[in-house]
Parts: structure tokens; C-alpha cells; sequence
């Protein structure tokens, strides 16, 4: 699978604008307002950096309609900022605190909305599976101004025919986790799109979560102690492209399972789509780690290797946090294996992942008092290992049903995780009951990772 030639073309930025909250019924201005973070929000005041997306859209014919989409995302923008306002602040140090901070806003904050043009690629070679320079697909995302802003937008014209838009979206983790920002984009999409029911407003209170002391002064101590001015990762040399497993390549995953437990005479953990696609990918990538294919030799074929995944926890803490909460409620799942076994071909591989992915869904859902001193147990384990496969997204947050009114999306991709080593999952775009996974690599691990794909789902659709 050859990459998508490079694209010389040129990237124009037009015009940036500050769009700030209103509101339908015009009612008075926002006041004055500071929302705390919790320690669940100050975990990641050290990401360095922020959740990017980009969305690629068909626009209809005439050149009049992107001007008109364009006058519509920004009215819309601020209306949907006006529920969801601690994204139009920033992240501060809170006043006479020396180690809290907050989500500030006030009169005249807003989100800075970016309007560029790029003449080098049409939409239909960007909305692809194959892969494409991550170099090239980061022009679509706006950086975070300074001074601590939490979210940035970016809309794109692609020349000649303005036919395509991709619009970028960033935001920063300590403001909010995927349910929420992904929570926003739907509510500004109704509005958009001016659906008649649009979703419910977000919920800002903070008294939902019982706060944690120890654990924010350990990332706020951290947050001091970083060092600023770090060079960001290099994106270029990297390709970015996607893998979609089916509902019947996850089916066959999930046949295996239940077969492999029956022969054993036990009963199975319940094996979901997302652990037969986390098992997939995760055999796949260390699969395609160089000297893997000679395994028994390789040194370090007995070592643990690991996966880390989010779990929502708005749904098992007590008491039970909203389902539209406006902030971070999620934990961590630990998934370990050895890596002889994980990456093992046939059924003793495939069982390996799923045992270890089943196991860490279990043991991160059964939320205790002890549950955090567990997850800084396990981190703790797990990074003196070497770096994890991680990941982001969901295909809960039904990205690709975000429609401004000139319909779904025909690509989004989470493009940050070419900078975290992150893969970026999604629900298929299909709408059949599969998952996709998008992953950034470079050029010769991108094609063992494609072949090592393209072998697993083989096997599974050939398995009977």
C-alpha cells in the first residue's frame, strides 16, 4: 500500500476571529465565572499536548456555500459556547492558590476561529483509509492561543472547486474528556444544522466528584516542576492511515473466544467488540515492531508489554456522576501480557489479548476505595516497562454523526496521535457494526503494520 503523494499546493490562513458565547434568547451577558478542576481534570495539566480533530466534509455545488457554511459555523459556535462556556476561558492558576487551578471565564472570552484555505488536495484524497503524511493532515488543526485557552477551531476551504472543508478542532484534556468535547461538537452541530431537538445542556457542577488531595498535588507539583519550552515531536516522516476491523471480523474474534472457553469446559468473560478490537490491533502493532517476525530469538521476547485504554466512570462512582458532565470521569484499563504470547500466531495469540484486555475492563469497572491507589500502582508497573500502546477515542462518541447540516462526515481523524504514540479509535463509518482505528507510523513500519493487518483478518475471516 503506497502512500498518498506529497502535495506541494500552498496553506493560506485568512483570517482568525474570537467568537464568543451568546445566547438564542438574548439574554444578558454571561458574568464573571471560575470552575475548579478536580483532580481528575488536573491529571493532565501535564499533557503537553491537546486532543486534535479534523473533520473532512462534502460541500454541495456553488462557490456561495462555503461562505454560507462558514457564517453558519461561527453563529452557531456561539450559541453552543453558551452552555458550554468554560471552554471559551482558560486554564489559570487559581487566585491566593499556589498549587489549584481553574477554568476562568469572563465577559469578552471566546474561542479563536481560524479560517484557511489549502489549494494542494481535494477532500476525497484526504477522506481515505490509505495512508497519508501526518505532516499534511496537521495543517487542519489550530493551535491553542497562549495564555491558556482550552479550545481552538479551524475551518479549512480546499481549492480549486471549494467543494471541501475540513474542520479542525483542539482542545485541551484538562478541560474536558472525549464524552464531553465530543458532547459540544453534537450540540454545536444541532445548532447548526437547526435540529429541532438538540442534545441536552452539559452539566458544570463540580459537587459530583469527591476530590482526591494527594493525587492533585502530585500532578500540580509536577505541573511547577515541568519544564517549559520542550521541542514538539517531529510528525514528519510519518504516515497516518486507517484499519477497520468489521462486525464480522469482530464476531469472529468474539466465535473464537467462546469456542477456545468451551473446549476448556470454563465459561468466558464476556468478550465485547471493543476487546476483540483492542485484542486485533494490539497483536498487530507489536507484531509489527522490528525483529518481531524472529520472536524466539529476539531478546526481549519474555518481557511484559502492555496497553492502556480509558474507562468512563461516570456511571460507577458514588454518587453517580451525570452522563453529560462537563469536565474528565474517566479512569485507566491496564491490559498485560508477555509478548512471546501476545504476539504468538493462530488461537493461542488472539486468546492471550483477549484474556488480557477482558481482564483489565474487569478489574478498572470495579470501582473501590482503593481504586486510585491502584491505577498509581499499575501506571507505575506499566511505564517502567518501556511505553505502552495507548489509546483515544471511542466508538461511543459516534464522531462520524456530527453533521452541521451539509452532512455526515466523510473522514474524522484524531490527528494529535501522530505526536503521542496513541491509536485513534472511532466507530466504522459505515454504520455496519465495526470499528475503526486509525494509527500514525513511519513509511517501513506502516507497511508491516498493513501486512500484519491484512494476515489477521484473513485468518479471522477464513475461521470457521
Amino acid at each position: 500500500m503506497a502512500p498518498a503523494p506529497s502535495h506541494g499546493g500552498s496553506f493560506r490562513v485568512l483570517r482568525t476571529a474570537r467568537v464568543t458565547p451568546s445566547s438564542p434568547a438574548g439574554d444578558a451577558v454571561l458574568p464573571e465565572r471560575a470552575l475548579p478542576l478536580t483532580f481528575m481534570d488536573a491529571i493532565w495539566l501535564c499533557q503537553p499536548y491537546p486532543v486534535e480533530r479534523v473533520f473532512f466534509y462534502l460541500l454541495g455545488p456553488g462557490a456561495d456555500v462555503v461562505d454560507v457554511v462558514l457564517s453558519r459555523l461561527a453563529d452557531s459556535l456561539s450559541l453552543a459556547l453558551h452552555a458550554f462556556y468554560p471552554l471559551a476561558g482558560r486554564v489559570r492558576l487559581t487566585p491566593s492558590k499556589t498549587n489549584r487551578y481553574e477554568l476562568f471565564y469572563q465577559p469578552g472570552d471566546g474561542v479563536a476561529f481560524t479560517v484557511a484555505e489549502h489549494d494542494g488536495v481535494d477532500v476525497d484524497e484526504l477522506a481515505t483509509d490509505h495512508p497519508r503524511e501526518a505532516e499534511m493532515l496537521a495543517l487542519f488543526v489550530p493551535k491553542l492561543p497562549e495564555g491558556g485557552a482550552v479550545l481552538a477551531v479551524q475551518a479549512t476551504v480546499l481549492l480549486p472547486s471549494r467543494r471541501g472543508l475540513a474542520l479542525g478542532v483542539t482542545v485541551h484534556h484538562a478541560a474536558c474528556d472525549g464524552a464531553s468535547s465530543t458532547h459540544f461538537l453534537h450540540t454545536w452541530a444541532a445548532a447548526c444544522a437547526g435540529v429541532a431537538t438538540p442534545p441536552p445542556p452539559p452539566v458544570i457542577s463540580r459537587t459530583f466528584i469527591h476530590e482526591r488531595e494527594d493525587i492533585y498535588d502530585s500532578f500540580a507539583t509536577r505541573l511547577q516542576n515541568q519544564q517549559t519550552g520542550s521541542k514538539p515531536p517531529d510528525v514528519v516522516g510519518k504516515l497516518f492511515a486507517t484499519f477497520t476491523l468489521s462486525r464480522e471480523n469482530l464476531q469472529s474474534v468474539k466465535d473464537i473466544w467462546n469456542g477456545d472457553a468451551a473446549r476448556r469446559g470454563v465459561p468466558p468473560p464476556r468478550c465485547t467488540s471493543i476487546v476483540a478490537m483492542f485484542s486485533v490491533i494490539w497483536q498487530c502493532f507489536h507484531r509489527a515492531t522490528p525483529g518481531s517476525e524472529a520472536a524466539e530469538a529476539e531478546p526481549d521476547c519474555n518481557s511484559q508489554i502492555h496497553l492502556v485504554f480509558p474507562v468512563d466512570l461516570r456511571t460507577r462512582l458514588e454518587p453517580r456522576v451525570p452522563d453529560k458532565y462537563l469536565g474528565n470521569c474517566i479512569g485507566g484499563c491496564f491490559a498485560s501480557a508477555q509478548k512471546k504470547e501476545l504476539i504468538a500466531v493462530g488461537v493461542d495469540g488472539l486468546i492471550a489479548a483477549c484474556s488480557a484486555v477482558a481482564a483489565a475492563i474487569e478489574e478498572a469497572t470495579r470501582y473501590d476505595p482503593d481504586y486510585w491507589k491502584s491505577v498509581g500502582e499499575r501506571s507505575k508497573e506499566v511505564f517502567n516497562d518501556g511505553p505502552p500502546l495507548t489509546v483515544a477515542g471511542s466508538p461511543r462518541f459516534r464522531v462520524y454523526d456530527v453533521d452541521f447540516g451539509f452532512g455526515r462526515p466523510a473522514k474524522v481523524e484524531i490527528v494529535s496521535v501522530a505526536k503521542t504514540g496513541a491509536i485513534a479509535v472511532a466507530e466504522g463509518r459505515g454504520s455496519s457494526g465495526g470499528i475503526e482505528v486509525g494509527i500514525a507510523l513511519p513509511l517501513d513500519r506502516m507497511e508491516t503494520f498493513r501486512r500484519c493487518f491484512v494476515d489477521a483478518v484473513a485468518w479471522l475471516s477464513s475461521s470457521p
